[in-house]
């Protein structure tokens, strides 16, 4: 397959290190999409890219061509509009999957999470996770959709929700490093949802993400990255927040102790392996207390402020902390597990 006119100058603009316009993007990521590159082209295309550093303008360009070829959960209007993601974008160093636990106990508080997630590198993503709790991560849009209704949380596995994205399964595995798709997995979830929690990896990435998100329509969100390092709300250090409220982007610092929270030492919270990581979980929704649960409500509170069940981080933790200590999350989990085995 050749080179077209249009798309030989947009690499030619890359590898001159010159951003691309949205449309440019947008263009870019459609071609790919519809299967109109070749390995090659797809490889030079991300590649060079993340050379140059992606911009928010290419991020909305790409989200936009990636929003038509994703296959939907049909939510009614009304989950519609209450639909939160707690998806992220992954590449920090690995806990036990917090975002997993603390969409399942905002779901337990009265969230509605439509949870956009995929494997992971280190085995322990929001997948193999919810699998190895007993979840069915294979359920089909329509028992997703009955999940989010009757559980108030379903699991969308990226790979059934993006298949066209399969044109760029080979040249990222070559490549070997993150690359554009990292960042717009979190933009394109799969029940549409405007209000996100959303962890990123490096804190250049909260301005990045938080103005796409802005841009492409977002009701409501928290960006936040870790002074530790981790791509989620941390008790370890202060945490950058980039809160988006439609097309105003306003940043914040959040320091956990200043809201009661001890602060913990990164030791305590790892898992290394994919049992000990769903074990904590399950000890979580227990609730057995410690550093562990601490970091889980203290992201399940934010993710209760995005949904609007929650006024402000202290509501979010009386209410977060009060779906585990009342079973309420532990029941959300069990329901998804019988609803989305049951389809």
């Amino acid at each position: 397959m050749g080179l077209s006119p249009t798309f030989a100058d947009i690499l030619a603009q890359l590898v001159a290190l010159r951003d691309l316009r949205q449309e440019q993007a947008e263009f870019c990521l459609e071609e790919l999409l519809a299967g109109r590159l070749d390995p090659a082209q797809i490889g030079a295309l991300l590649a060079l890219l993340q050379a140059k550093g992606v911009t928010t303008a290419e991020l909305v360009g790409g989200a936009i061509a990636m929003r038509r070829h994703v296959t939907p959960v049909p939510l009614s209007a009304e989950m519609a509009a209450r639909a939160i993601d707690t998806c992220g974008t992954g590449g920090a160093p690995k806990l036990f999957n917090v975002s997993t636990a603390a969409a399942l106990v905002a779901a337990g508080a009265g969230a509605k999470v439509v949870k956009h997630g995929n494997r992971s590198r280190t085995g322990r993503g929001s997948a193999e996770i919810l699998q190895a709790l007993g979840v069915h991560v294979e359920a089909s849009p329509a028992v997703q959709a009955r999940c989010v209704e009757e559980a108030g949380v379903c699991f969308c596995f990226a790979i059934h929700h993006h298949p066209a994205a399969k044109h760029a399964a080979g040249p990222r595995r070559a490549l070997g490093l993150p690359t554009i798709f990292n960042l717009l997995g979190p933009l394109t979830n799969p029940g549409g949802a405007r209000r996100q929690l959303l962890g990123v990896a490096k804190r250049n990435q909260v301005d990045l993400i938080a103005h796409a998100l802005a841009k492409l329509g977002c009701e409501r969100a928290m960006v936040a990255h870790s002074l530790d390092g981790f791509d989620e709300l941390s008790t370890t250090s202060t945490n950058t927040i980039a809160h988006v409220r439609g097309n105003q982007v306003v940043l914040e610092t959040l320091d956990a102790a200043t809201l009661g929270i001890a602060r913990a030492k990164a030791s305590e919270l790892q898992s290394d392996t994919l049992e000990h990581a769903s074990a904590t979980i399950r000890e979580i929704l227990d609730g057995v207390v410690g550093p562990k649960l601490d970091m889980v409500v203290l992201n399940a509170a934010a993710a209760l402020v995005v949904a609007g069940v929650a006024g402000s981080m202290a509501d979010g933790l009386v209410k977060a902390r009060a779906s585990v200590m009342s079973g309420a999350a532990k029941r959300t989990l069990e329901q998804l597990v019988m609803i989305s085995n049951a389809g």
